[in-house]
């Protein structure tokens, strides 16, 4: 027995009857011969992490642009937050780990510079739309690899499209949504508190008397509760519902905790992501956005070679698209400067 065999048949005995099995997968695009060392699951969440878009997570925006310190959340340290809790909400479930965490390293690869503030202006600009969950299956379909695309199986893809405002078809992707806005809303408030636009206190006493007084706090209450009611049957028509043997079955929390939940969610976008302090140079970096989309569309022959062949593949604007979401913030502001401020004169 291989390695990868021995792990599929630890599955069988070990995982709860609605969890999604390495052997049961539907398979990739491209068919492959199977490892002998690691599941398919396995093999997608190391290729996500080998993957030149994983690495530039780590100087794409979160929430603050160019923060002057060293503890602010990422994109990357975000992944990393998403990946550790929704590991541990499907360990306690007894759900598929490696899948959960294969979802959330690949969740946000399409994610702008200058985080959401560089996707809704693509989203402007673009006659076709742009939506960073879209990016993200785009770029482990096509991009990686220099066009060859990372060839995942469909239970990654789907959880990476759906982690945002769509039910994933799988509960570990459902568990990758649910970590995703517990990571970034508790983080979130850290990273606030941490840039003085935020005290704890400032939190409502109808979010924290039922959540917690902390970051550590919050996130433990919210996955207590998912773990706690569990995987339930739900109701064919329930948008929340993911149809497993035969059944529709959901995660859930408490009615108590889920209303402090969507409470706390309201308040920071009340409070801080709409916060001027916090997006004082957001129109600077849309600006920027705007100038270099403007440029390559007109100058498809600047665009780097790859992505000159997309662009007669798939159209100007979806290669342009292409080429300035994979940017990182300083990349992004070094083009920039490259193409739109004159160089200093030089003396010799």
């Amino acid at each position: 027995m291989f390695p990868r065999e021995r792990f599929e048949e630890f599955e069988r005995t070990m995982l709860c009857g609605y969890a999604a099995f390495c052997a049961e997968t539907a398979g990739r695009e491209r068919p492959e011969e199977k490892c002998q060392l690691r599941t398919e699951y396995q093999r997608d969440r190391d290729r996500i992490l080998h993957s030149n878009s994983f690495r530039r997570l780590k100087h794409k925006t979160q929430v603050f642009l160019s923060p002057a310190g060293d503890h602010y959340r990422t994109r990357l340290t975000h992944t990393l937050e998403v990946s550790q809790i929704a590991r541990t909400i499907t360990r306690a479930l007894m759900l598929n780990e490696d899948l959960t965490e294969a979802i959330a390293l690949g969740h946000d690869l399409g994610h702008t510079p200058f985080g959401h503030a560089g996707e809704r202006m693509l989203d402007k600009l673009s006659p076709d739309g742009f939506h960073h969950y879209e990016q993200s299956l785009r770029v482990v379909d096509i991009l990686e690899k220099d066009g060859q695309g990372l060839n995942l199986t469909r239970e990654v893809r789907d959880g990476i499209l759906k982690h945002t405002n769509m039910t994933a078809s799988t509960l570990e992707g459902c568990a990758v949504r649910y970590a995703d806005v517990i990571a970034y809303i508790n983080h979130d408030i850290d990273d606030s508190i941490r840039a003085g636009i935020l005290k704890e206190e400032d939190i409502p006493r109808s979010i924290t008397g039922v959540l917690g007084h902390s970051k550590s706090e919050r996130i433990t209450t919210l996955v207590g509760s998912l773990v706690e009611c569990g995987i339930t049957e739900t109701d064919r028509e329930d948008d929340k519902g993911v149809p497993i043997g035969g059944k529709f079955v959901r995660l859930s929390m408490s009615e108590e905790v889920y209303k402090a939940y969507k409470e706390l969610h309201r308040f920071m976008f009340d409070c801080v992501y709409t916060n001027p302090k916090c997006k004082s140079e957001e129109s600077k970096a849309q600006d920027m956005i705007a100038y270099l989309y403007e440029y390559y569309t007109e100058h498809i022959e600047a665009l780097p070679a790859m992505y000159m062949n997309l662009a007669y593949k798939y159209g100007i604007d979806r290669a342009v698209c292409d080429y300035i979401s994979g940017m990182t913030d300083v990349f992004a502001v070094e083009t920039f400067k490259e193409l739109f401020i004159p160089a200093a004169w030089m003396v010799k």
